[in-house]
């Protein structure tokens, strides 16, 4: 790599196949310890979420860092086309924090806007933007973004509220009703959060990628998930679930109230709200103390807002950065 720093014994090389996982778990759970992000990943989990990679070959997309052949670093990168026509061109790293601040993650920079560069020649979208993200606490990343220009373009929040006494209660509109999800119904429900999302910042057209890593989700329970319905057409989800390795390593019982989502001509009637108390419901009867989600800050439908007045309370906040890609 042109752009390596001089570092002994630091050497980078491509993606090795699923016998990386393992030492992406590892970096992942170093960097989340020292930018106080509350997550947990496991080679299942990472195994899961590279079987449905969009527009992304990690043997070409994937760089990783080593020290003296030991794996201190990896970066990926993707590209994705918007309902905006816009072309967007993501990436993300993670470096082990004994090894920041030495030019390890400056070098992996270079080398995903090297890469993208060379994915969107072949592209003829008139608007083509570099995207990233930085969580937590992690301040080295955001340095480095703002330092080679990225700049701030919105926002996202994890939040969670206890569920041991009394919680709030709403009905769904007339109409609606909640129904035992089946196997069958799967397509539908994918389809209408689909339908929801399309309107909402950075919204793409989904692909049967995005399919099949609907089905291949750990940690699913479809008994959880709270799915409205007006006849046969589905207006509102809220597809919880409980992930137990975090649960586990944190020490706690929470449950998330996830994957909300409501149909354009269904917002604004308490649709999403009646099913989120629900999901409160379902998840303390399985034994859960908390529940928590995650949302854009600045979502047009007003969710933040939604979930704050439900007792929902901000616990770590993310900064999405954006520039041009020239």
């Amino acid at each position: 790599m042109e752009t390596a720093p001089d570092v002994e014994g630091l050497t980078f090389r491509h993606f090795g196949g699923e016998a990386d996982y393992q030492a992406m778990a590892r970096i992942i759970s170093a960097a989340k310890t020292a930018d106080g992000v509350e997550r947990s990943d496991s080679v299942e989990t990472i195994s899961a979420g590279y079987r449905h990679l969009n527009n992304c070959d990690p043997y070409l997309d994937m760089c990783f860092a080593e020290i003296n052949g030991e794996p201190v670093g990896y970066t990926r990168v993707w590209w994705e086309r918007q309902e905006d026509s816009q072309h967007t061109y993501l990436l993300f790293g993670f470096v082990d924090p004994a090894w920041r601040r030495c030019g390890i993650g400056g070098a992996m920079l270079t080398w995903n806007e090297q890469r993208l560069r060379e994915i969107a020649m072949n592209h003829t979208a008139q608007q083509k933007v570099f995207r990233s993200w930085s969580d937590g606490e992690d301040d080295s990343n955001r340095a480095l973004l703002e330092a080679n220009g990225y700049t701030p373009i919105t926002f996202g929040a994890e939040m969670a509220r206890g569920i041991d006494g009394d919680l709030p209660e709403a009905p769904l509109p007339p109409g609606l009703e909640i129904r035992p999800v089946e196997q069958a119904h799967l397509r539908r429900i994918w389809e209408a959060d689909a339908e929801a999302f399309r309107d909402h910042w950075g919204a793409r057209q989904p692909s049967e990628a995005d399919w099949e890593a609907f089905l291949d989700r750990p940690f699913t329970d479809i008994t959880l998930w709270r799915v409205a319905w007006e006849g046969n057409r589905v207006v509102g989800q809220v597809r919880s679930f409980i992930n137990t390795d975090e649960n586990q390593e944190y020490g706690r019982l929470r449950g998330y109230t996830e994957n909300i989502s409501t149909i354009k001509e269904w917002r604004g009637k308490g649709v999403a709200r009646a099913l989120i108390c629900e999901s409160m419901r379902s998840l303390r009867e399985r034994g859960m103390e908390e529940v928590g989600l995650g949302v854009h800050t600045e979502n047009p439908t007003g969710a933040f807002h939604l979930y704050s007045s439900l007792g929902y309370q901000i616990h770590s906040k993310s900064t999405t950065y954006q520039k041009p890609l020239d």
